[in-house]
């Protein structure tokens, strides 16, 4: 075991790395809001995304480090934290108009179920879009870029407090904002069937999320080919249409995604660098995406391409970076994983 103690400092760059790279992840590498190739208000923005998106990122990050859960708990916790965001929060799953935004219809309306109140659809994308690009991948590679730290905690006590205030502040101020200026809410039976999930995962991670698996000598793909695989899953998942068969084709993604990592994870060969590469190949994949995205709002071509091509080469870059610093990492990654 290694004895490698870090100062501080140190230990605070991942943290502030990953307050950052979570709310660009989750909202700016698409770029489809009206701050889309806009340096100014993307900055601006990050005010209150850091602290609704990057502060469940790091205690999700904490709380597993701490505990000693692994990747499934890990995900079992953001899953919880994404259907908090989008079941009470700012109410997006619940809302089947949400915030006049023109193509919500077309989203919500092929999968709609009335007795539930939510669509198929937006359900499954809004939860996956925060697991994967809200707090997985940007766990993932905040924990590659400091591979001395990755299985260590970050943060004491204090800083733990301030994580769960600038949380609960920001939320705060998206679900006043939503209470006042929509129409749509979530009903009580709705809210507490979200806030009952929430328990539910939670539940999951602390118990079902910290057991240790059987090791396996599998064979594990090269990085580069993981990386790949990873752009190639996310790309099909992120352009299924809005409908039944689009979200039984998404399901299938998903668990097959899920299946073939259980098994490749619990190889000892699994390493870092095959971390980073999974990471990387889904946040490029919604780089892609953002290409093809129509922004809200008054957005010049110009602005929105130089956007799409500034995070797109930012994302490959940032993999590239990983990479490189999860190959320094010698020590054993299982307890990691």
């Amino acid at each position: 075991m290694r004895t490698f103690t870090a100062r501080p400092p140190a230990r605070l760059l991942p943290v502030l790395g990953l307050l950052v790279l979570s709310p660009m992840c989750a909202e700016y590498l698409v770029g489809y809001d009206t701050s889309t190739g806009d340096p100014l208000a993307l900055l601006g923005g990050l005010l209150l995304l850091a602290p609704l998106y990057g502060a469940p990122a790091v205690l999700i990050r904490e709380v597993a480090r701490r505990s000693g859960m692994r990747w499934p708990g890990v995900v079992a916790l953001a899953l919880a934290f994404a259907v908090l965001q989008a079941g009470a929060v700012d109410q997006s799953m619940f809302s089947e108009s949400y915030r006049d935004i023109e193509f919500w219809d077309d989203m919500v309306r092929p999968t709609f179920v009335p007795s539930l109140g939510i669509a198929a659809y937006t359900t499954l994308s809004f939860l996956a879009g925060h697991v994967i690009w809200s707090y997985g991948a940007p766990i993932a590679l905040a924990e590659s870029l400091s591979p001395r730290l990755a299985g260590r905690p970050w943060l004491r006590g204090p800083g733990l407090v301030l994580m769960v205030l600038l949380y609960l502040a920001s939320a705060a101020l998206i679900l006043v904002d939503h209470l006042r200026t929509q129409s749509d809410h979530a009903t009580p039976a709705q809210l507490t069937g979200a806030l009952v999930a929430v328990a539910a995962l939670a539940a999951f991670a602390a118990t079902a999320g910290r057991r240790r698996p059987a090791r396996t000598d599998a064979a594990v793909p090269p990085a580069p080919a993981l990386a790949a695989a990873a752009l190639v899953a996310a790309l099909g998942f992120q352009f299924l249409p809005t409908t039944w068969p689009g979200v039984a084709g998404g399901a299938a993604i998903l668990a097959a995604s899920t299946a073939v990592l259980v098994r490749l994870t619990r190889s000892v060969r699994w390493r870092a660098t095959h971390t980073a590469a999974l990471a990387t190949g889904v946040l490029v994949a919604n780089a892609i995406v953002g290409f093809l995205a129509q922004p809200l709002g008054e957005v010049s071509p110009a602005a929105k391409y130089a956007h799409n091509t500034a995070f797109l080469a930012g994302a490959v870059l940032l993999g590239l970076w990983a990479a490189r610093r999860a190959a320094q990492d010698r020590g054993p990654v299982l307890d990691r994983r």
